[in-house]
C-alpha cells in the first residue's frame, strides 16, 4: 500500500510538472522567448507518468482487458484461466526486461535535444515499467492463489 501512494505521487507531480511546463513555455512562446528543451522535458516527463499511470490502473483492475471468454466460462474455469494469463504475462515481463536493460544500458551514450539527455533516461521507463508490473501481477497471482473455493 505504501508504494502505490508514493507511485501515485509521483505520477501526481510529473503530471502537475508537465501541465506546469507546458503552461510557461506557452506562455514564453506567446511573449515571444521561447523555451527551446520544453517539449523534450515535457516528453521526458510525460513518458514517465505513463509509466506509473500504466501501472496504478493494472493495479486496479482497470487496464484493458478482453473478458468475452472468461464471461463464459463457469468460476472454477475462470479462475483456472486468469491463473494462467498472470502467469503467462509474468514470463513475457520477465523475459522482456532483460532487453529493456540491455536497450537502457545501449542507450545511454545517445544524447538528445537541445540539453542533451541520455537516452537513457527515456529507455529506463521501461525497465521501470516492466518491473512494476511484475511486482503488481505477482501480488495478484499470489492472492488468487491464496483465494479459496
Amino acid at each position: 500500500m505504501m508504494l502505490r501512494r508514493v507511485e501515485f505521487s509521483c505520477a501526481a507531480l510529473l503530471l502537475a510538472a508537465v501541465v506546469l511546463l507546458v503552461g510557461v513555455a506557452s506562455l514564453a512562446r506567446a511573449a515571444g522567448s521561447p523555451i527551446i528543451w520544453s517539449i523534450e522535458v515535457a516528453q521526458l516527463l510525460f513518458l514517465w507518468l505513463c509509466i506509473f499511470a500504466i501501472d496504478l490502473a493494472l493495479q486496479d483492475e482497470r487496464h484493458f482487458g478482453i473478458s468475452l471468454l472468461l464471461d463464459n466460462v463457469p468460476l472454477v474455469g475462470r479462475r483456472a484461466i486468469e491463473t494462467l494469463n498472470l502467469i503467462v504475462v509474468i514470463g513475457l515481463l520477465l523475459y522482456l526486461i532483460q532487453f529493456a536493460w540491455k536497450n537502457m544500458v545501449l542507450m545511454h551514450p545517445r544524447l538528445d535535444g537541445a540539453l542533451q539527455i541520455p537516452g537513457s533516461y527515456f529507455h529506463a521507463s521501461m525497465v521501470l515499467g516492466f518491473a512494476l508490473m511484475i511486482r503488481t501481477l505477482l501480488v495478484r497471482l499470489v492472492t488468487s492463489l491464496r483465494r479459496k473455493g
